[in-house]
């Protein structure tokens, strides 16, 4: 048994293991779904839901915090542990002092930026072995995962309709542009 179990390990460490699972969609695909399953049964306890979650919630609440600070929206609170709400935990927050036109959007939508540097980490991880694998699914999943903005987010960037107007032009200005 010993025999077999080294043979498999050895297997599993191959690159001719890493090229399967590296060129076959199918193993990426039932992976990020198997996280998010695993992720979406932690929400039933807060001990659990907090181990899974704070890492997207520190980089999701702090692109926040910090896009809210240097268009002066005035960061007021940083919250990043869980908190019951009804029947579903709210896993961190951000509040702000002075939301205006031009901060709101912004501000609420900054999550968004947690994208270009998901491209950066899957354009330059180094993937050489199984287990750097499933590292660089699991903080690629996390980056974008959290990238997405809450109900809350789109709320508060919908708030000012002179700001969505404002920004909704300059998105389309650079669109056109580029």
């Amino acid at each position: 048994m010993s025999e077999y179990m080294n043979n498999f390990w050895l297997f599993l460490n191959s690159e001719e293991f890493l090229n399967i699972v590296l060129h076959n969609r199918f193993y990426l695909i039932l992976l990020v779904i198997s996280l998010s399953f695993v992720k979406r049964h932690t929400f039933q306890g807060l001990f659990m839901s907090s181990l899974v979650n704070i890492p997207g919630t520190v980089l999701h609440e702090t692109a926040h915090f910090l896009v809210g600070f240097i268009l002066n929206a005035q960061p007021a609170s940083f919250n990043l542990f869980p908190k019951k709400r009804d029947d579903a935990y709210v896993m961190g927050s951000v509040g702000f002092r002075n939301i205006k036109f031009y901060n709101a959007f912004p501000s609420a939508m900054a999550p968004l930026l947690l994208l270009p540097l998901a491209f950066w980490f899957d354009k330059y991880f180094l993937i050489t072995t199984i287990w750097r694998y499933l590292a660089f699914v699991l903080i690629e999943t996390l980056i974008i995962e959290n990238a997405i903005p809450s109900s809350t987010d789109f709320k508060v960037a919908l708030s000012s309709p002179l700001g969505l107007f404002f920004y909704g032009g300059l998105i389309f200005c650079l669109a056109i542009v580029m």
